[in-house]
């Protein structure tokens, strides 16, 4: 680690923030070597001039944007107003030069043109695979709408061409759609696709499946699921659930139907494992609307967030093996 300066180094710390905690428990569990070895064999050479900064320094950087929800220029201006930030970055804005928004605008760039988030991803569960935190029996499906800019209050006087309107229930939408592949016993994201917003979640389903799973789930969104012509080419057997207006007519007074209703419930308490990496993404990650233009560049985030809510749900485990 670099040294810090006096000026960072010797404060008082009344006090280990609940920020200070997160990032001291995402360092423990982060495979840096792993991550950083990707992203150089995709890096280009070092020109000469001004010294580039240490990957690792970017990357950790790129993921305090996850983390925080921060953009370019509001990342550049944290790595100064909050020590933290910078610590956690292995910078010192006391001795080190820090990287403006223009160099991190070009990293990301880089991740974004080798889809590296997609590798990030994959790289985050082979590990996970390999220490049996991630399971691949069976798949639960689901897609969320996370909304774009509707105005056209810019220089080309239109909306994001790649985003869509959709409707859901009584209420429009206009952005995008996530749609991802859980494992159903960790709970673990082992797949992202990211479509317009107007596209059906059942058109995608099998797109989300790994191949080794022997099951899958989804909500009433994914009916006729098992009829589509990819079915056909798959060996996995489809759970979906019941639509609400057929739920409501079982006849609970008969065996029969409450064995149905209670078949309904096992199938519901497996799906729920879906929501909670929405929940991460969206509450604790703050991803709420979409950051880029395009869905290639908020796709590429999104792979990369979802490896590190993974990362995030088993971090207790991961710190006990490294114990």
């Amino acid at each position: 680690m670099k040294q810090m300066s006096l000026a960072t180094g010797f404060e008082k710390k009344s006090k280990r923030t609940r920020k200070r905690g997160f990032l001291d428990e995402m360092d423990l569990v982060v495979p840096w070597h792993e991550l950083v070895t990707l992203i150089e064999s995709h890096s280009p050479p070092k020109a000469t001039g001004r010294p580039a900064f240490a990957v690792e320094s970017m990357l950790r950087i790129h993921l305090l944007q996850q983390w925080f929800n921060l953009s370019d220029p509001a990342v550049e201006e944290a790595l100064y107003d909050t020590p933290v930030f910078a610590s956690f970055a292995r910078l010192d804005p006391g001795i080190s030069t820090m990287p403006d928004e223009s160099t991190i605008l070009r990293f990301r760039r880089l991740l974004e043109t080798h889809q590296l988030g997609l590798q990030i991803l994959a790289l985050v569960n082979a590990i996970l695979t390999d220490k049996n935190l991630l399971l691949r029996h069976g798949t639960v499906v689901d897609a969320t709408l996370i909304a774009a800019p509707s105005s056209t209050k810019n220089a080309g006087g239109e909306r994001d061409p790649e985003m869509h309107q959709s409707k859901k229930g009584n209420q429009w939408h206009f952005g995008m759609k996530c749609h991802i592949g859980v494992d159903s016993n960790s709970g673990l994201v082992h797949t992202v696709v990211s479509t317009p917003g107007n596209e059906a979640d059942v058109s995608h389903a099998h797109s989300l499946l790994h191949g080794q799973e022997r099951h899958a789930l989804g909500d009433s969104g994914y009916q006729g699921v098992d009829k589509r012509a990819e079915a056909a080419k798959s060996q996995v057997t489809w759970h979906i659930a019941m639509r609400k207006g057929l739920r409501k007519k079982l006849d609970l007074g008969t065996e029969l139907g409450m064995l149905k209703e209670k078949y309904e419930q096992t199938k519901a308490s497996m799906r729920a494992k879906v929501e909670h990496p929405f929940r991460i993404a969206g509450q604790q990650f703050g991803f709420s609307k979409v950051r880029y233009r395009g869905i290639a560049k908020n796709d590429n985030k999104l792979q990369t967030m979802f490896a590190l809510a993974n990362l995030w749900l088993v971090r207790e485990q991961l710190m006990r093996m490294q114990a």
